[in-house]
Formats: C-alpha cells, sequence, structure tokens
C-alpha cells in the first residue's frame, strides 16, 4: 500500500470578512491538503486499496490541538505521527477577506518552540512508492532542521515522490538568511517543487517564473510548478528529446465567478496534484522528463489539481468536501 506522508504545521483558522468572523477551522498549509486527501481517498468506494494518508506535524496539548487530532481522525488521516508538545500552546492565524475574497493574515505562533518526538521520527519507514507533500516555514525552520532534514533525505534515499510547496509568507522576510541553506537543500531533495508567483517575489524579488526556474529551481530539482492566483499554470520540465534543455507549458486557469474565500486555493492544488499522481500509479522515475500529453501525461494531473482548487475557492473550509470526486 502506498503511503501519502505530509509533513508540515497544524494551525486553527479564524476567517473574517468585513473584521467579522466568519468560521473557525484547523488549517495549515501541508494539513489543509492531507484534510482533502483523507476526504477523496478515505471515502471512496474502493478505500480498503487506497493509500494510507498520514502526517508529521506538531501541536500544543490545549483544547485547540485536540480539536485538530480529533478533525484528523474524522477526516481518515492517521495521527500516529503527530507530536502533543506538552505545556505549548496550539498556534492562531487570522485571515481577514478582502472584498476579492483573498486573504491577509496574521500568525500567532512561537517557532522556536517546536518540536517534534525523536522516537516518532526514527521510526518511520519510507517505501519508494510514498508520496510526500511538504512545505511552508515548518519546511526550512532551523529549531525544526534536524529533524526535517533526517525525515526527507530517508524518504529521498527510498525513491520517493517528494512535492515541495514553497508557500513563503511575506512575515518571514527577515528569516531569509537564516533559512536559505534549508531551501537549498530541501530543493535538492525534492521531485517537485511548486510555488506561487508571490512566494517568489518575496523570496528572489522577482515574479518571472522562468527567471525563478533557471536561476533558482533548475540547478537543484527540474520539475516546477509556478502558480499565479488566477493567471496561468505554468510547468517546466526535462526535455525527453535533448536532456540539457526544458520545456515550458502554460495552462489557463477557468474563471470562477463565485469566489468564496482563496484560503485553501494552493492547498488544495497541491492535494489535487498528489491525488492525480496517485491514481495515474506515478513513481519518481516517471518524473525525470513528464509526459506533457496523452494518456495521463502531467498537464492532465494539473487539471485534476486545478480541479479541487477551484472546488475550494467557493467553500469557506479550507479543504473539499466530503463528497467531492465521489
Amino acid at each position: 500500500m502506498r503511503n501519502i506522508i505530509g509533513i508540515g504545521e497544524t494551525v486553527f483558522d479564524i476567517i473574517f470578512r468585513e473584521d467579522q468572523p466568519q468560521k473557525a477551522v484547523p488549517g495549515g498549509s501541508t494539513f489543509n491538503a492531507m484534510i482533502s486527501l483523507g476526504r477523496v481517498f478515505g471515502n471512496s468506494k474502493n478505500a480498503e486499496d487506497a493509500p494510507a494518508v498520514k502526517m508529521i506535524t506538531e501541536t500544543g496539548d490545549d483544547h485547540i490541538g485536540k480539536i485538530i487530532t480529533t478533525f484528523m481522525k474524522q477526516n481518515n488521516v492517521s495521527t500516529e505521527l503527530v507530536t502533543v508538545n506538552s505545556g505549548t500552546q496550539s498556534h492562531l492565524s487570522l485571515a481577514f477577506l478582502d472584498k476579492d475574497s483573498n486573504a491577509q493574515y496574521e500568525f500567532y505562533k512561537d517557532h522556536a518552540s517546536a518540536k517534534l518526538n525523536d522516537s516518532k521520527v526514527s521510526e518511520i519507514q519510507f517505501k519508494a512508492e510514498d508520496v510526500i507533500l511538504y512545505g511552508s516555514f515548518f519546511a526550512v525552520n532551523p529549531v525544526l532542521r534536524d529533524h526535517t532534514r533526517s525525515l526527507l533525505t530517508a524518504a529521498h534515499d527510498a525513491g520517493a515522490i517528494l512535492y515541495y510547496d514553497i508557500n513563503f509568507r511575506k512575515s518571514h522576510i527577515k528569516d531569509i538568511p537564516d533559512i536559505k541553506d534549508n531551501l537549498v537543500e530541501n530543493l535538492g531533495l525534492s521531485t517537485i517543487v511548486r510555488g506561487s508567483a508571490e512566494d517568489f517575489g518575496y523570496l528572489y524579488g522577482t515574479t518571472d517564473s522562468r527567471e525563478v526556474y533557471v536561476k533558482y529551481i533548475r540547478p537543484y530539482c527540474k520539475v516546477f510548478i509556478c502558480t499565479d492566483g488566477a493567471g496561468p499554470v505554468t510547468l517546466y520540465a526535462p526535455n525527453a528529446a535533448s536532456p540539457d534543455t526544458f520545456i515550458e507549458a502554460q495552462i489557463p486557469v477557468k474563471h470562477i465567478d463565485n469566489v468564496v474565500s482563496t484560503i485553501g486555493a494552493g492547498d488544495n492544488f497541491n492535494a489535487g496534484f498528489v491525488y492525480g499522481l496517485i491514481k495515474n500509479n506515478y513513481q519518481r522515475t516517471d518524473l525525470k522528463a513528464p509526459a506533457l500529453s496523452g494518456g495521463a501525461g502531467i498537464l492532465d494531473i494539473i487539471d485534476v489539481a486545478e480541479c479541487f482548487s477551484s472546488h475550494v475557492c467557493q467553500r469557506l473550509d479550507n479543504y473539499v468536501d466530503v463528497s467531492f470526486m465521489h
């Protein structure tokens, strides 16, 4: 059985519109994707043959932490790899939706006190058929680096697919000198890198996806997906006919009239992409020079990712509906 393993933070999202709270839900970039994957695989007709969905993360030992772990169990995401840190509080995120339903965030997190349980981390056995989804500040946090490096290296060495969502927030610009080496190391361990134009504006001072790929991604990872809100998705990948060159493809994004919230848009693009990889039985070797058309090519998988993303944009929740894809 394949495993889908998420590595990332958990937060409790309080969502505001016109400065009034609208909803409070468990969240976190990788977490949102894993909940969606737990729903689509765990509620499928062939759930017994579905991959196991697990998440490596940490919470406080407070009431919010219990809400988060209970929610994971209710949505078919294993909590066996969750560290509950005694004497700490869970993280909060306030999301303020503007007139276009895009969010501005304020975070209440203590990154310096984040930690993972040594025994839980050391016991994980990765397999070549596993898919690892990871990202955000959790993936580069210096406090967690010994653990994340160990996990990512073990997964890479086992032959797993590592999908890295950079998801770099404006609030962490000041941390760039401290995390840049960790970021580069992550790129080198990854099979696929995804980021938004906004991420790269903060990190590299450019939103030009080709410049980002050539200068900052391609030396370390050959497959790169850049999203840009309502703009086209751009894919960069090795050219099978000429290994020293690369291909570039732009995929238009379908217009959505009734956008409710974009909070989970990128997270669920990731979920949809991972779903497509699993359903089409992709292995890491298939992504060295991925097919761009015909059959279950990577462009088809991007279409699935966009389907997940657009669905969530029409909801106030951060994840797909429990009946989605069924």
